[in-house]
């Protein structure tokens, strides 16, 4: 399973009240660009696969299950997003599936994993962005 991985923007995003954690529509997209934690911000600075043959441009949502605090502890649970299959053709390559912000203007990046290799999904072929339902995708404390 790919790690998580966030980027410093996201931090400050935070502080700055950008993202609304709770209700703001994330979604994750695929893209074969190399992500900067320290230098990326918006969805923008890294370009996403090419839309066709079963990937939408944009990605696809990851819908809250819980954002919530106990005892200090914030953790974000998402949903995983809905599954791409490849039809009448290739979807990628792509080594990357990052989260992001869909609310905000800027479309402001959260995260990423990096799934150590590219990707190319052939027809048929179904590739899927799996959360941990327990652990969460981040946790503030």
């Amino acid at each position: 399973m790919a790690a998580f991985n966030k980027f410093d923007a996201f931090v400050e995003a935070l502080a700055e009240k950008v993202h609304d954690l709770g209700t703001d529509t994330l979604k994750v997209y695929l893209t074969n660009d190399t992500p900067s934690a320290s230098a990326d911000a918006v969805k923008a600075d890294l370009a996403e696969i090419g839309a066709g043959n079963g990937y939408t441009a944009g990605g696809n949502a990851a819908a809250q299950t819980s954002s919530a605090q106990t005892g200090g502890l914030y953790k974000l649970v998402l949903a995983d997003p809905t599954a791409w299959t490849a039809s009448g053709g290739n979807i990628g390559p792509f080594r990357y599936a990052v989260l992001y912000n869909d609310t905000t203007a800027s479309k402001n990046l959260i995260g990423y994993w990096d799934y150590g290799t590219s990707i190319t999904l052939g027809a048929g072929d179904t590739f899927t962005v799996d959360f941990d339902p327990t652990t969460g995708v981040l946790t503030l404390q």
